[in-house]
């Protein structure tokens, strides 16, 4: 089971590093940005923010026992925003992520291998996991291009800055080599 709870707690690491990475983007803009879009066919920061947390309200809540796909989740309405409250949408956010990290606190090694449903489709939890995975980082990277380029003032980097990959490789290779996950020094904590 070492490499179950191993693959648990990358995962964890992983969700948490994507929910900070689109925090940190989201903080950049003031709240009519927020609500922007760029052309009718694209969705403002507000609306993918509304839809990650829809989902994950539907796939999250009784993971191991109910369809993915919840009798009350209306996907459509979630690609409408009615009102500009920053903060109201945002708590939708948190809400969302909590009800994932809750879920996936609870998992157990002996769980990866269940299946689940997600529209009646099979999946392993281990496969459930991916595809959520994949599908919350594409949304974040699409925040965080829409923040860029939406913010006025200099952007804050969420990653290694420009024209600094030197600095930043000295700094690692002059650390002893050490069995890590690469986000263990991305992550902020409540203690950070």
């Amino acid at each position: 089971m070492v490499l179950e709870e191993n693959y648990l707690d990358s995962i964890k690491k992983q969700f948490r590093y994507y929910k900070q990475l689109g925090e940190q983007a989201i903080d950049q803009l003031p709240p009519d940005q927020f609500f922007t879009t760029f052309n009718p066919d694209s969705n403002s920061i507000a609306v993918i923010v509304k839809h990650l947390s829809g989902n994950m309200l539907s796939r999250w809540t009784d993971f191991l026992k109910a369809d993915g796909e919840k009798p009350w989740r209306n996907r459509d309405q979630e690609f409408e925003v009615a009102g500009t409250d920053k903060e109201e949408v945002l708590q939708q956010w948190h809400t969302g992520w909590e009800c994932l990290l809750t879920t996936l606190q609870a998992l157990q090694p002996a769980d990866l291998m269940k299946i689940i449903y997600i529209r009646n489709e099979g999946h392993t939890v281990m496969e459930a996991i991916n595809r959520q995975l994949a599908h919350y980082s594409y949304h974040v990277g699409q925040i965080i291009y829409a923040a860029k380029i939406l913010k006025q003032a200099p952007w804050n980097s969420l990653s290694i800055p420009r024209n600094k990959s030197g600095d930043y490789n000295e700094v690692k290779f002059s650390q002893e080599k050490r069995r890590t996950h690469f986000t263990d020094s991305e992550l902020k904590t409540d203690s950070d």
